[in-house]
């Protein structure tokens, strides 16, 4: 199971940040929904929603609880009224009939298996409820995973990855338009979208690979995680070298869906932004 330093996360996921911004402009809310932030990790983008439903209320869920806690001491209850943060699994959600949006971004690619995902979503929404999600799609960030796979091969660090299988669920829209039908949903829209994300420098990529891809390093004992993530750097630099700005850039896929709960759609949502 993947371990979670919160502080290191909220250092190095500014590209996360920024797609969600981008993200929750197409939510159109009216200021009174009660919204889930799936998959809230640090708060910040849960607190970028709080602050677009003044009436309303948001919860962010994360399964990690080292999140939690540091979600809900960067945005205390007493000045944040209308956020609050709870530990829970994406995949055993037990809210039912409580929200009128479900938000989730850059999360469910680190699960294997979205149905239970979706159907916990399902119960979770209001007779009308919306889904929007954006994870990573198929194709994500492909040429680090390649680079990733490489450096587990070599005599110095193939002892430590003896059956190793990643567990990232990239997928597609043809997955979503088997499952979310069968999960209760009706599609609206699910796409793969190219990103090009730029990490400042070595060591801002280091930092990205180090936070993001801990299926690989936590296989890896503590004391030597550093020079295996230098390792992998080195070798993406060498076919990926920095712009003349000294940015690196990790050609990323986005998988970005949109649902909806059938039923009557209370006054509290909105209609879609499309696009």
């Amino acid at each position: 199971m993947v371990t979670w330093d919160a502080q290191d996360y909220a250092r190095n996921s500014g590209a996360q940040h920024r797609w969600a911004r981008e993200l929750i402009d197409k939510l159109d809310l009216c200021g009174s929904e009660r919204v889930m932030d799936l998959g809230c990790g640090d708060g910040k983008v849960s607190a970028d929603i709080a602050r677009l439903v003044p009436n309303g209320e948001v919860v962010g869920v994360d399964k990690s609880e080292g999140m939690v806690r540091f979600a809900s001491a960067s945005f205390p209850r007493d000045e944040w009224q209308n956020l609050s943060f709870v530990h829970g699994d994406a995949s055993q959600l037990a809210f039912c009939d409580e929200f009128d949006v479900v938000f989730s971004n850059a999360t469910l690619h680190w699960i294997m298996d979205h149905l239970p995902v979706l159907r916990g979503i399902t119960r979770a929404l209001k007779p009308g409820g919306r889904v929007l999600l954006q994870m990573g799609g198929r194709g994500n960030a492909a040429a680090v995973q390649a680079v990733l796979d490489e450096v587990c091969t070599t005599s110095r660090w193939n002892s430590y990855f003896t059956g190793f299988t990643h567990s990232y669920g990239f997928y597609g829209p043809e997955e979503y338009a088997c499952w979310l039908p069968k999960a209760g949903l009706r599609s609206i829209r699910s796409e793969l979208i190219p990103k090009d994300m730029a990490q400042q420098g070595k060591e801002g990529l280091a930092g990205w690979m180090r936070t993001t891809w801990q299926p690989y390093t936590q296989r890896v004992p503590e004391d030597l995680r550093d020079e295996f993530v230098r390792e992998a750097v080195d070798r993406y630099l060498r076919d990926w070298p920095p712009d003349t700005g000294g940015n690196v850039h990790v050609q990323m896929v986005r998988l970005e869906v949109q649902a909806v709960k059938p039923g009557t759609r209370s006054s509290a949502n909105g209609i879609w932004m499309m696009g």
